[in-house]
């Protein structure tokens, strides 16, 4: 009985809104929320509910399905109904200049305490210079320089008192004082000294040692009144430093309410103030003191004052949602920067900069896991943070920093935060066995689907999605006819005439493109044909290296027959994807036998062309042609396969049943129709199999025979099982609604070599033969043959046995 082809209504599923009774889709209502993606929402609101550690989310799908879109907005609504993050801010250790302190302030509160410190620096660095311009200031300064001068020339003036009793004169030179005979109220010299009688001379020369005594006692004094000098002068200045300190420091506190933390810190800033008022009678910068290391105090000396508003948060705007696209060590945990001073690599508390887990702190923080993972250092750092709950800001540098360098240890920052990546299938399954740490962090995977089913409610839902979307775009609107088409290419695009895709990245894509088509050709609205138009303009784009490869076949560079017959020989289809491309393309495929060892040889496999999958096809055709014919005796075939002009490698299966079919052609010696391309897979018990891109590889042989003119007789045979899959362009449904091509759908290889050859394969009877004439009787008595064969081979190769008499 033939097996009849298909149908033009088994080709392509069309979508019918008549019912929703719109015109375009600025009728219809938007959609709040990703359509068809329910489990996945629910384990993204389930993961943002639990508080338990550990419960971050891992949500899986392909790019353009919307994930993000659909996650942050989940987020930042969830946000809104949580108190914003708390402000940190770093600030001076004036006790350990290299270990700064984080405090903790409420949201908003942070510049608010910058703005009173800059305005306390001001005031005191005008106050200070004021004062100590001023004229009190002066008078009480100079007072206490005169009381410590005229002790010190009382000394100097009874040292010279005593001289002159004993006929001596104290002498002030460039080396200080020296004490010599006085003679007439002048230094004696030295020839009218030698002149004395010598009892004078001994006389002076003990009364000299007796007021050298004296003198070094005096000058021995000097260093301790100038000790005192500048204790009153120290003493002034802390009560006029008080006196200044104490009022801004009041004003500081003045509405602030601090919490402990912040309030020592502020009792420890009062004091240093006190003690290094000085530093605001200097300029603000280049007073660094040669050898100087304190990294608080260069080149700015009021530096070590200052505050550093590490991360602020507007209140009242919930809790932070914080998307990181460029996930490095340093923007994830923090950095610190550091400026180049005479050589050496200086930093300060100042220089600390925020990573994104201190931003989101309180709140989500959403990440590309490969982007992650990419990145030195940095998926360690993320896991040690989330474990540790806080994070210590560290670079990999620290451990290689020379003594030129001058660092600095912040505290760590403790951190509430919930992390999201984002990745597909392949990420989240390799980090799963790879990193035991990932699914003790990351317990909740959000995985979104990429397709959905298409019925009458789905494509309504659809239909308010393509909606939705061009509202957000702000693209023209799209009619009825425009919207069934789009829902039909995304059938297609899933290659299911009863699915459609999920990938709303790749929908926007083509709304904005037919968009396009419509403004160029000043159209209000987009019809259908206008996303026709788009969906043919990216098919030229991307098609070259396609009509390259026709081109190649309609000038037989590449031998492909679509008509007459041929033994062996048949037209197997393949897919090819470039880019977002995928076309199909025919390859003549051929057989031959001979007698062997019952051995199967895939050409493509001994030459290493051939995949894995490849090769397990072609084994399983041998394992189906030794289990169906002539199983009483030794498999003596020998058998070649072969693509032909195929320069490239071969994999997948989906080809396992048109080399059976050669093969099946070859032992039968029955000519197969080359007007017919053959594709699916087979198992061993001779059942058709589904394979992909069945589409692509009708259209593809389509344009071949197209090209060179339809007969009637064409056509591609395909398993049963992709019947639901066909999505097929106009011009194929064209053509075998005019009878010029066909398409048959085969559950057996039984009924695909019928199709072939147009000889019935034939049933084995119940005596164990097959019907006279058919394929399968042919098949196993050439195989037969040629275990007879092989057996008259192997006796004459055996001696005759024989003896001596």
């Amino acid at each position: 009985m033939p097996i009849p082809d298909l149908s033009v209504d088994d080709l392509y599923r069309h979508t019918d809104l008549s019912g929703l009774g719109f015109k375009t889709t600025k009728e219809l209502e938007p959609v709040e929320t990703l359509i068809g993606q329910d489990r996945a929402l629910e384990a993204v609101r389930f993961a943002a509910r639990m508080r338990s550690r550990g419960y971050n989310l891992f949500v899986i799908g392909p790019k353009g399905s919307g994930k993000h879109a659909a996650v942050r907005g989940y987020l930042s609504d969830r946000s809104q109904q949580f108190p914003a993050g708390d402000d940190w801010v770093y600030v001076n250790d004036f006790k350990d200049p290299h270990r700064p302190i984080a405090l903790r302030l409420p949201a908003g509160k942070g510049p608010d305490l910058n703005r009173r410190i800059e305005k306390l620096i001001g005031d005191l660095t005008a106050s200070v210079a004021a004062v100590l311009e001023g004229e009190d200031y002066r008078t009480r300064r100079e007072a206490i320089d005169r009381d410590f001068a005229k002790q010190n020339e009382a000394m100097l003036e009874s040292v010279a008192k005593a001289a002159r009793e004993k006929d001596l004169v104290l002498v002030r030179n460039d080396q200080g004082f020296a004490v010599a005979p006085e003679d007439g109220g002048k230094p004696m010299a030295q020839e009218k000294f030698n002149a004395l009688p010598s009892d004078r001379r001994d006389r002076l020369q003990k009364d000299i040692g007796d007021i050298q005594g004296l003198l070094r006692d005096a000058l021995h004094k000097a260093p301790l009144l100038e000790r005192d000098r500048q204790k009153a002068v120290r003493a002034l200045n802390d009560g006029i430093a008080r006196s200044l300190v104490d009022e801004e420091i009041a004003e500081i506190h003045d509405g602030l309410s601090p919490p402990p933390e912040l309030k020592s810190w502020l009792k420890d800033l009062h004091q240093d103030l006190i003690d290094r008022i000085h530093l605001f009678a200097q300029p603000a910068e280049g007073q660094q003191t040669p050898g100087q290391t304190d990294p608080a105090s260069a080149p700015d000396p009021q530096r070590r004052f200052r505050v550093n508003v590490f991360v602020t948060n507007r209140p009242n705007t919930g809790a932070p949602v914080i998307i990181e696209d460029h996930p490095t060590l340093g923007r994830l945990v923090g950095r610190i920067e550091y400026r180049a001073q005479m050589g050496s690599m200086l930093t300060d508390f100042t220089l600390v900069q925020p990573g994104a887990l201190h931003r989101a702190n309180g709140g989500y923080l959403l990440i590309d896991a490969l982007k992650l993972i990419q990145q030195p250092f940095a998926w360690d750092a993320l896991k040690r943070a989330l474990y540790n709950g806080s994070v210590t800001i560290e670079s990999p540098q620290d451990a290689a920093t020379t003594t030129l360098a001058v660092s600095i240890q912040p505290a760590a920052i403790p951190i509430s935060v919930k992390v999201v990546l984002f990745g597909d299938q392949r990420l989240y399954h390799t980090l799963a066995a790879a990193d035991p740490d990932f699914a003790d962090l990351f317990k909740v995977a959000a995985d979104f689907d990429d397709i959905m089913e298409r019925d009458d409610a789905h494509e309504a839902l659809y239909a308010r999605l393509i909606g939705t979307i061009q509202q957000n775009e702000t693209l023209r609107p799209l009619d009825r006819k425009a919207v069934e088409r789009v829902i039909e290419h995304c059938s297609r695009l899933v290659e299911d005439s009863a699915r459609v895709t999920t990938r709303v990245g790749l929908i926007a894509d083509l709304l904005r493109e037919a968009d396009y088509q419509a403004r160029e050709h000043s159209h209000t609205t987009v019809g259908r044909a206008d996303v026709e138009a788009a969906l043919e303009a990216y098919r030229r784009r991307s098609d070259r290296i396609e009509r390259r490869m026709r081109e190649q076949i309609l000038t037989e560079t590449m031998l492909i027959d679509t008509d007459g017959n041929a033994v062996g020989q048949v037209n197997g289809l393949s897919v090819l994807q470039i880019g977002g491309h995928a076309f199909g393309r025919p390859t003549r495929i051929t057989a031959r036998v001979r007698p062997g060892t019952g051995r199967v040889v895939d050409i493509e496999r001994e030459v290493e062309l051939g995949g894995p999958l490849h090769s397990k096809g072609v084994l399983i055709l041998q394992g189906y042609l030794a289990a169906t014919y002539a199983t009483d005796v030794p498999t003596s075939l020998q058998a070649s396969l072969v693509f032909e002009q195929s320069y490239g490698g071969v994999d997948g299966d989906s080809a396992s049943s048109t080399e059976l079919y050669a093969l099946l052609s070859a032992l039968s010696e029955a000519p197969i129709h080359q007007g017919i391309a053959v594709t699916g897979s087979v198992n061993q018990m001779g059942d058709v199999q589904a394979i992909g891109g069945v589409n692509e590889k009708i259209e593809g042989f389509f344009d071949i025979c197209e090209a060179r003119g339809l007969t009637g007789d064409q056509g591609v045979m395909i398993p049963a099982a992709n019947t639901r899959h066909l999505m097929l362009k106009q011009a194929v449904r064209d053509a075998v609604k005019a009878g010029k091509f066909r398409i048959w759908a085969v559950s057996s290889i039984a009924e695909g070599i019928e199709i072939l050859t147009g000889v019935p394969a034939g049933p084995r009877r119940a005596d164990g033969s097959f019907p006279d004439g058919s394929i399968n009787a042919r098949v196993e008595a050439r195989m037969r043959a040629f275990a007879d064969a092989r057996r008259r081979f192997s006796a004459a190769e055996t001696p005759e046995s024989g003896g001596a008499g």
